[in-house]
């Protein structure tokens, strides 16, 4: 994880914990290593910081296939998507909203290139990271309807809310504050 570290190594004082953090939340017992780098991946282009996604896409070439990649740029472009549209329909609360069809193509997630229960776990980082409750209750449903348990969600969360406390450190320093 030269990449990794070099760029935890970089966050400022005040980040100190981030960067305890970001090098344990990368090494799981519950997640596999291909799980832990697209749920990182995900979230990482989820959150548009450019030296994180570069340094986590580096390191983590070394550990997954391509396809692996790919769902995760398919995960957070998608949730791009899905978390305003969802998110509009449930804080709105209007039933009516929720009984017209949402005509917005999602092929990718029904038919990933890794698994599906792989590709819920990339989602479902980007829906927290966005806050999108409809969304982060769909996916967890998933996620445990596929066979993962509570701790593979817990991690996945774990990844997401450390990447984003990590993206802000990373702005803040580049802001000179």
């Amino acid at each position: 994880m030269e990449q990794v570290s070099a760029l935890k190594d970089s966050l400022p004082d005040p980040a100190k914990d981030l960067r305890i953090n970001f090098g344990n939340v990368l090494e799981s017992e519950h997640l596999a290593p291909p799980q832990v780098w697209g749920i990182a991946l995900a979230s990482a282009y989820f959150l548009r910081e450019d030296r994180l996604r570069d340094a986590i896409a580096a390191d983590a070439a070394g550990h997954i296939e391509d396809k692996v990649r790919q769902d995760a740029q398919a995960a957070a472009s998608l949730m791009g998507m899905n978390t305003v549209f969802y998110r509009f329909r449930h804080l709105v609360g209007k039933e009516s909203y929720a009984q017209l069809p949402a005509r917005l193509r999602m092929q990718w997630m029904a038919r990933p290139l890794t698994s599906k229960v792989d590709f819920e776990l990339f989602s479902l980082a980007c829906a927290a990271l966005a806050g999108c409750e409809s969304c982060i209750r769909a996916h967890e449903a998933a996620v445990i309807k596929g066979g993962l348990s509570e701790q593979h969600v817990q991690d996945t969360i774990r990844i997401a809310a450390t990447l984003q406390g990590v993206a802000v450190a990373l702005h803040l320093e580049q802001a000179g504050d």
